[in-house]
């Protein structure tokens, strides 16, 4: 028999702590991960906020840790909760043990008396964090790819993963829990069937969320760099733009030759035309003001700047097409394709893993964060530093072209 290797590292601190006979470590590990529990679909469905115990023959409670789960399926779902939620809930009449990944070298089988519920409590309490969300990069050994294109794709999703506390490369994914997964998706997004899931999917991977302005100041200072071969300073970018947008105005009050006939089109009010010149200089002082920023922390090298923001579409359709089969609104071989053409988008766009994240990272801030470089820069700053610097990053192991 080979050794075995635990699918993460939840799995393989609770084989250590049980091949030592360290119980209490053991059940320290145990006291900071999600414990998920089988449910029937359609029970799920009909009771979204009950959780019900069925028991094996043998009066078994069976739960799995993350790395242990197996592909999701339309029948089936999970739901998690803490060792600390299992010792409150548990009554007498429940079953009288509880299996912790049975069949696997890292198996414990534990017995519900009082005394062991209590014991379970007190490590719960004593726990520093529940669940895995802790500014680390977490991956499943195996389970997931960790070279090729499917791994690239779902290295795209880095950001998200890590400042979920989420395996990067987990592509049959749980989450949280499916009614959490659900609940996150309509919360956060609207999302609440397949329909709307399809829908945003196609238009994150299109980078179709963006703002299209953001992307058109970061366009023309693009051709700019491209025509002058270096560095373009700010306020020839916002000259050109103006120039730009002034063009943009005079061509579409030129009448228009269309297979209908000659269109005679209106000009524009001159307050609408400089009111939107007036917003582009002001957005383009505003991505400046970032970059120095982004500069500053190492986000960007010393003369470097945003290619483009695309970026924050792309990094969130890596996982939404994860976060759809954990919802069940999609498969895993749609989940598959997808991250793998957000992969693809990101390659199209960007040069480098650090490119891409400056673009992610841009793009969020424009949405979230009103130049106060709160939680929503510093937390994805924070992310950023992770994947370029933690040697089990995929960003490190895993070529962006």
């Amino acid at each position: 028999m080979g050794i075995w290797i635990a699918p993460s590292v939840i799995e393989r601190e609770l084989y250590e702590a049980k091949t030592a006979g360290d119980w209490a470590a053991y059940f320290d590990v145990l006291a900071r991960a999600p414990l998920y529990l089988a449910q029937p679909r359609i029970q799920a469905d009909a009771h979204p906020e009950s959780l019900f115990f069925h028991a094996t023959p043998d009066r078994m409670l069976v739960v799995h840790t993350a790395g242990m789960l197996p592909a999701p399926t339309p029948e089936t779902v999970y739901e998690s909760r803490s060792l600390g939620w299992y010792a409150k809930v548990w009554a007498p009449t429940d079953p009288a043990f509880l299996a912790v990944n049975p069949g696997s070298p890292a198996e414990a089988y534990l017995t519900t008396t009082p005394a062991d519920l209590a014991r379970w409590r007190a490590h719960a309490d004593a726990a520093p964090h529940y669940g895995l969300p802790d500014g680390k990069v977490h991956a499943l050994f195996t389970g997931g790819p960790l070279h090729g294109p499917i791994a690239h794709g779902l290295a795209v999703g880095g950001h998200l993963a890590v400042s979920n506390g989420e395996f990067w490369n987990a592509l049959a994914y749980h989450g949280s829990g499916y009614h959490r997964e659900r609940r996150r998706l309509s919360e956060w997004w609207g999302i609440t069937d397949r329909a709307d899931w399809l829908s945003t999917l196609e238009q994150l991977l299109g980078a179709g969320m963006v703002s299209p302005v953001w992307e058109y100041a970061l366009r023309v200072r693009r051709v700019l760099a491209s025509d002058f071969a270096g560095p373009v300073d700010v306020e020839h970018w916002r000259h050109a733009a103006e120039a730009s947008l002034r063009r943009n105005a005079e061509r579409s009050a030129e009448p228009q030759l269309t297979p209908d006939g000659v269109t005679v089109a209106q000009p524009r009010p001159t307050a609408e035309v400089e009111g939107e010149i007036a917003g582009v200089k002001r957005l383009i002082g505003r991505i400046a003001r970032y970059e120095q920023r982004f500069r500053a922390d190492g986000l960007l090298p010393e003369d470097g700047w945003v290619r483009s923001v695309e970026g924050w579409d792309i990094g969130r359709a890596s996982q939404m097409a994860r976060w759809g089969v954990g919802c069940r609104y999609g498969t895993l071989h749609e989940a598959e394709k997808a991250v793998q053409r957000a992969g693809e988008a990101a390659q199209r766009t960007y040069r480098s893993w650090a490119e891409f994240s400056a673009g992610y990272i841009l793009g969020r801030c424009l949405h979230f964060d009103e130049e106060e470089f709160g939680t929503w820069y510093t937390g994805a700053l924070a992310c950023h530093l992770t994947l370029t610097t933690d040697p089990s990053s995929p960003w490190l192991n895993v070529p962006f072209t």
